[in-house]
């Protein structure tokens, strides 16, 4: 990212950010703000900023982490998960793993299935519950997975 990028080379470089922005002709809150991708700086600002640390600007702006900074560099620990969405993943695994069970249980022994269906005194059917109770558990921990909170 482009922010990485001016905190690399100006490190590289070892200009404080009040340096870098009087070589430029910036204040050292611009300089502060596209170091914190708060912003960014205009065209004539990148051309500035490739001449003093002597890049293109296409090797300025790429897509890519410029070499030797990292997120924790910054003090910015990677994302973790939410608890929901570990929570989400196990129902979805449960789901998955029940459906698969009951599967092979009506291939294998298919009057088992018969047994459950006759014990069922709901007007669904045994069978049909199990199916309804697996794929909730699944839709249940696929929303967990997904919900943006």
């Amino acid at each position: 990212m482009l922010s990485e990028k001016i905190y690399a080379l100006r490190r590289k470089n070892g200009l404080s950010q009040e340096q870098l922005a009087e070589k430029i002709g910036v204040s050292r809150q611009a300089i502060s703000k596209w170091e914190g991708g708060l912003s960014t700086p205009e065209l004539d600002k990148l051309k500035a900023l490739s001449e003093c640390f002597q890049v293109t600007i296409d090797e300025l702006t790429e897509n890519q982490a410029a070499p030797g900074h990292t997120a924790e560099e910054k003090g910015s620990p990677a994302p973790l998960p939410k608890g929901e969405s570990k929570a989400g993943i196990c129902l979805c695994i449960t789901g998955a793993v029940c459906l698969l069970l009951f599967g092979l249980l009506t291939v294998i022994h298919p009057t088992s299935v018969d047994q459950l269906n006759q014990s069922s005194v709901i007007t669904l059917n045994g069978t049909g519950i199990l199916i309804a109770l697996f794929v909730l558990l699944l839709l249940l921990g696929m929303m967990m997975i997904f919900s943006k909170k």
